[in-house]
């Protein structure tokens, strides 16, 4: 069995546990599903990939429990409870999309948006970033997670969203309105 297949039977079995947000700002451990049908702020991580002025973003994997289909950033995901964002944001980097680069931190954003199915992102990201050759970068995409990967420039991609925004995750098209928060 391959380790994404592994990796995909072990969660099928076990809950994933991510850090969720009290008011106070403690964390505190929530099973994910739980965190997104009650709309509970919680820990995630977005990264942006780019080559010189064009940025990698991915279309999810039509299986996916939410936004499936859609178009989305580079990649996003939560870190496992007890895990740093960083690292977080490094492994979901290469079981998604097979490649590491070296992330640099950028700022951190917070939204709320329903993602369909009665669940809702509620999210303090931690944005990260990092530069490739799009040339020789090698994508391995996991189709359990990614169906389609392509190159775009921000110009444009903003443009593909205006003209058909149901075709973009709302997180992207939060991240678009959003980008001079964004740090990079």
């Amino acid at each position: 069995m391959s380790s994404q297949a592994l990796r995909r039977a072990e969660t099928a079995q076990s809950p994933t546990i991510i850090p969720a947000i009290a008011e106070d700002g403690a964390l505190f451990p929530i099973e994910k599903m739980a965190a997104h049908r009650r709309g509970l702020l919680h820990q995630a991580v977005s990264v942006f990939v780019f080559s010189g002025e064009e940025m990698l973003i991915q279309r999810r994997a039509t299986g996916k429990y939410h936004s499936g289909g859609q178009w989305a950033n580079t990649c996003c995901s939560h870190p496992n409870w007890g895990e740093t964002v960083e690292d977080a944001a490094a492994r979901r980097l290469h079981e998604e999309l097979g490649f590491r680069i070296a992330l640099k931190a950028a700022h951190v954003i917070t939204y709320k948006a329903p993602v369909g199915h009665g669940l809702v992102e509620h999210e303090r990201v931690q944005v990260f970033y990092g530069s490739a050759d799009r040339r020789t970068l090698r994508i391995a995409a996991d189709p359990a997670e990614v169906t389609q990967t392509r190159w775009i420039a921000r110009e444009r991609l903003q443009a593909e969203i205006d003209s058909s925004r149901e075709d973009f995750t709302p997180w992207l098209r939060i991240y678009l309105e959003r980008w001079d928060e964004l740090g990079f």
